[in-house]
């Protein structure tokens, strides 16, 4: 069975998810303002973020055109589309299909292959993005972006916090006062290369990869083994790079085929993941005396990780919703498959 939030236990399904109706959809054309939080509401059965219109704000100011949450053709069916950043990069939430309680959605950029982790909520990329710019010291963008998210900003930072922090460098105050991202992480340990601190760089490698950081995504395993790689530990790296692929491949931060590579695998495991999505397979696994509700979820997860693989969302999307109504995910499913 695959770990993480892609392939949840059923016996975690809380009992008021079963048995719910069909709610009323609105249409959330783009031709109009598109209205986020009532999409997250009635159709993503989620609760919005706080600051989700600061967020919206803040992106359009940064050159980000902002568009219907129902725009998800050709995106990861989880995603709610905020903004389009380029002809190939989206920035959205993430609908996890069953989240723990009390986890906000994370913000990610939704590429061909599936997602790249921008922050752990609204909130935290809100902050990073005040600090970002009030440290570059470009007076009349800072000016414009701290007055936009005026409701956030005064909760999150007080301007010109990081000159007086006294920290060596915008990266160690974001890691310290902010949170951790992928990129800064990476960008860290990328240093310590340069620097020919092999040891720091396994370390923050290591350290990267801690269960509670980012839970649910790949990414950072994957670029573990990367790092284990550079510096000769290649079985290492191979163990590393398997058990990326133990989490949902659309988290991986890069396509299948590299990690693959890695993990010193060709095509066995697709092709075992097919033979599970089969009929044969999910009798299989109920005659093993799974519940069929887990078989359900499994079989999502497995279908979100083959269409990762060639970009193929839009042709799963139907039957992944069905294993979502199977496993008694009613509102997920109707979400899964809602299209302006």
């Amino acid at each position: 069975m695959k770990v993480g939030f892609g392939c949840p236990r059923a016996v975690a399904f809380p009992g008021i998810l079963f048995g719910r109706c069909r709610p009323a959809f609105r249409c959330y054309s783009s031709s109009s303002s598109p209205d986020h939080v009532s999409f997250i509401k009635d159709v993503a059965a989620a609760q919005a973020p706080e600051h989700l219109n600061e967020l919206l704000k803040i992106l359009q100011v940064r050159g980000e055109e902002i568009i219907s949450p129902g725009a998800k053709q050709g995106l990861i069916p989880l995603a709610i589309p905020l903004s389009r950043k380029s002809s190939d990069s989206v920035t959205a939430l993430l609908r996890w299909p069953t989240a723990p309680s009390g986890m906000e959605m994370p913000l990610v950029e939704v590429r061909k292959y599936g997602v790249w982790l921008l922050a752990k909520n609204v909130d935290q990329y809100i902050h990073r993005v005040l600090v970002e710019e009030d440290a570059n010291g470009h007076q009349e963008r800072a000016d414009e972006l701290f007055q936009i998210s005026a409701g956030a900003g005064k909760k999150l930072y007080e301007r010109g916090d990081f000159r007086a922090s006294k920290l060596s460098s915008l990266d160690t105050y974001i890691l310290k006062k902010v949170g951790l991202f992928p990129d800064v992480l990476e960008c860290r340990i990328k240093q310590h290369f340069d620097n020919g601190d092999n040891i720091s760089a396994l370390v923050t490698g290591e350290f990267y990869t801690k269960k509670e950081h980012f839970p649910g995504f790949a990414r950072p395993f994957v670029f573990n083994a990367e790092v284990l790689l550079k510096v000769g530990r290649n079985v290492e790296a191979k163990d590393a790079a398997r058990g990326a692929l133990k989490s949902p491949w659309w988290t991986l931060g890069c396509e299948y085929h590299e990690v693959a590579n890695m993990a010193e695998w060709e095509d066995e495991q697709i092709e075992y993941i097919k033979e599970k999505v089969t009929e044969e397979g999910r009798q299989a696994d109920l005659k093993k005396g799974k519940q069929p509700a887990q078989v359900a979820l499994d079989e999502a997860a497995f279908l979100l990780d083959l269409a990762s693989i060639d970009s193929t969302w839009d042709d799963c999307v139907e039957r992944i919703a069905e294993c979502y109504k199977e496993a008694g995910l009613h509102e997920v499913a109707n979400f899964v498959v809602y299209r302006d």
